[in-house]
C-alpha cells in the first residue's frame, strides 16, 4: 500500500496518474468519439455574414446569459421540438482561426431564453434588432444590456438606400431628427441568430420528452363555449408568439408593432384578415415593421385560440372562432 504521507513521490504520481484517468474519461476519449459526429440531411454551414455573427455573440459572451441546448425533459419542449443531439453543434464547432477553437455555445445560465430555435421562434429582422438596440423597449422586464455600439445614429437627409433604418421612439435619440442605423456587426448577428433553428432528424424517430409530474385534474365545471373549451392555452400561445412585439397588454410598440388592443382587424366580425395575417405575415410598412408568417409553426388549432384570446382581450369583444373556420382561411390561401 503506497504512503502518501511520508513519500513525495508517491503523491505526485498518484496525483498525475488518477488527473490522466479522469482527464480521459471527461475531455480526451468524448473529443475523439466528437470526430465522428456528421451534419444532419439538410442542415447548411453558415455563410459569411453568419459566422462573422457568430464571431459577435462570442465576442459579447452571450452564452454567459444564454444556453442553446434543449434537454430532454418536458419544460425544455418551449424551447425546441426535440432534445439536441451532437449534430446540431456540427457546424457553428468550427475553429474561429488557427489559434482559437470556437467555444462552446451550450451556456450555464438561463438568464435569458435559450436560443436553440430562435431563428424559428423569432424570425423578424425588425424586432431583433430593436432588442439589440434597447432590449426593454419589447420586453420591459428585461436585464438585458443595450447594444447600442452596434448602431449609429445618422441624419434623416443622409440616408441611402442602402441604410437599415430600426424604428426606435424619438425620446431614444440624442437629436430626435436622426434616424437608428445598423452596422454590418449588428445585422450580421441578427443574421446568426435567424440562422439557428433546429434541423429534423431524418426518418421522423420517436424522440420525447421526460415528462413532468402530471398537475392535479381541475374541478369540472359546466358552461362556457364548447368549441373554444377546446382549443389549447389562447393566452399562453400568445404570450409565447406574439408578446414580444405586440406586448402582453396589446398595446404594441408606436412606430414599430401595432396596437391590438381596439384594432379594427382584430374586432372585425370577418375573421378572414386576421386569420390572414397570423398564417401569410403582413407587412405594413413605412407605418410599423414587418410581421412575419406564422402559418408553418401554428396549427389551426393554435391559431384559433390566439384569435380568440386577442378577440376577447383588452376591451376587444369580437365573436371567437373555431379550428373549422381557420381551416377554411387556410384552404382558400393555398388556393
Amino acid at each position: 500500500m503506497l504512503n502518501l504521507s511520508k513519500s513525495h513521490k508517491n503523491l505526485v504520481l498518484t496525483s498525475f496518474w488518477g488527473y490522466l484517468i479522469l482527464s480521459s474519461f471527461v475531455s480526451i476519449i468524448p473529443a475523439i468519439q466528437m470526430q465522428n459526429v456528421k451534419p444532419l440531411p439538410g442542415q447548411k454551414d453558415l455563410t459569411v455574414e453568419e459566422r462573422d455573427g457568430l464571431h459577435t455573440f462570442v465576442a459579447e459572451d452571450c452564452m454567459a446569459c444564454h444556453t442553446m441546448q434543449v434537454r430532454n425533459i418536458e419544460m425544455d419542449k418551449m424551447w425546441g421540438s426535440r432534445p439536441s443531439i451532437p449534430s446540431d453543434y456540427y457546424y457553428t464547432k468550427k475553429r474561429i482561426d488557427i489559434w482559437r477553437q470556437s467555444p462552446s455555445f451550450l451556456g450555464s445560465e438561463r438568464t435569458g431564453p435559450d436560443l436553440t430555435n430562435i431563428g424559428a421562434r423569432q424570425p423578424s429582422d425588425d424586432w431583433h434588432l430593436i432588442h439589440l438596440y434597447n432590449p426593454r423597449l419589447v420586453v420591459k422586464e428585461s436585464v438585458m444590456p443595450s447594444y447600442k455600439w452596434l448602431f449609429a445614429e445618422k441624419d434623416s437627409t443622409k440616408i441611402t438606400d442602402k441604410d437599415v433604418v430600426i424604428k426606435v421612439p424619438a425620446e431614444q435619440l440624442k437629436d430626435k431628427k436622426n434616424k437608428v442605423v445598423a452596422t454590418n456587426k449588428a445585422l450580421h448577428l441578427v443574421a446568426f441568430l435567424k440562422s439557428l433553428k433546429q434541423p429534423e432528424l431524418p426518418g421522423a424517430p420517436n424522440v420525447t420528452f421526460i415528462p413532468a409530474k402530471p398537475k392535479p385534474a381541475a374541478a369540472a365545471g359546466g358552461g362556457g363555449d364548447a368549441g373554444a373549451s377546446a382549443l389549447p392555452d389562447g393566452e399562453k400561445l400568445f404570450m409565447n408568439t406574439c408578446a414580444v412585439c405586440h406586448q402582453a397588454d396589446g398595446k404594441g410598440i408606436p412606430g414599430a408593432f401595432p396596437p391590438l388592443a381596439g384594432s379594427s382587424v382584430v374586432n372585425d366580425e370577418n375573421f378572414r384578415k386576421q386569420a390572414s395575417v397570423i398564417i401569410l405575415g403582413y407587412d405594413a410598412r413605412p407605418e410599423y415593421s414587418a410581421m412575419p408568417p406564422f402559418g408553418d409553426q401554428l396549427s389551426d388549432e393554435e391559431v384559433a385560440a390566439i384569435m380568440n384570446h386577442e378577440r376577447t382581450s383588452w376591451g376587444n369583444n369580437a365573436k371567437t372562432v373555431t379550428a373549422e373556420d381557420v381551416k377554411s382561411v387556410r384552404d382558400s390561401l393555398k388556393k
